[in-house]
């Protein structure tokens, strides 16, 4: 029996996030989109989200089955694949919508993302984990061209580790 849930990261590019969990036994379907910012938007678009006015940050938004793989485990490979000590940047990419962040769904996601960041930044020690955990707000889905970006183009990710 399929136990769906849904999980949502911003970790930098929303491309490379995206090819990261459609890897991974147990995800059932991603979509790239903007979250996190003003929700008085009727619809909102990559050009908007791009002038750091709205406050959004690019994610992917994953519905897995929690009977094979757990919110643990999108954990690790969320922090296994960025660097959470940049604020608003990932590599060459710079703004409030590359920002590192989680959205939680229910406060037992809160409770293990939090436990997560503290044993992040155990491992970073002095330098700070900047990482947001934020409960989730309004999901806009981006345009149909982000969608499955690197798959759509054959190309391999190259803007994450």
């Amino acid at each position: 029996m399929v136990k769906k849930e849904i999980a949502t990261f911003g970790a930098g590019c929303f491309w490379g996030v995206e090819s990261l969990f459609l890897e991974l036994n147990g995800v059932i379907s991603t979509s790239v989109g903007y979250m996190g910012g003003n929700e008085s938007y009727k619809n909102l678009n990559y050009e908007e989200v791009c002038t750091d006015e709205t406050g959004h940050a690019e994610v992917v938004q994953i519905i897995y089955d929690s009977e094979k793989i757990n919110y643990k485990k999108l954990l690790e490979v969320f922090w296994n694949n960025h660097d959470p000590t940049t604020q608003d940047r990932q590599g060459p990419d710079v703004g409030r919508q590359y920002r590192s962040v989680i959205f939680y769904h229910t406060d037992k996601q809160r409770k293990e993302a939090v436990k997560s960041k503290n044993d992040i930044q155990r491992k970073f020690g002095k330098v700070e984990v900047v990482t947001e955990i934020v409960k989730a707000g309004k999901f806009y889905k981006a345009e149909e061209y982000h969608q499955k970006y690197y798959k759509k183009k054959g190309i391999k990710p190259t803007c994450h580790y």
